[in-house]
């Protein structure tokens, strides 16, 4: 199965920041029609992690990017 690229970036603010349910609606909406209920799941599951790891950030909790740095390479070194 090939896989597509998504580019998906809501405008986050703290002024116009979407709802997290916006945030799904509109994503899911840029997804291809014919794309698998299990896909769909695994994307919106990557998407709340990455803003979990931008509110970690914006409180200045999470790794540090050099410790993040390792991890990935340890990861890909499996």
């Amino acid at each position: 199965m090939a896989r597509s690229s998504l580019h998906f970036s809501p405008q986050m603010n703290d002024n116009s920041a979407m709802s997290s349910r916006e945030t799904v609606i509109e994503f899911v909406r840029k997804l291809p029609e014919e794309m698998p209920l299990a896909e769909i799941a695994r994307k919106v599951e990557l998407l709340a992690g990455i803003e979990n790891a931008r509110e970690q950030a914006r409180r200045r909790e999470g790794v540090p990017a050099e410790e993040a740095r390792k991890l990935v390479d340890s990861w890909a070194a499996k």
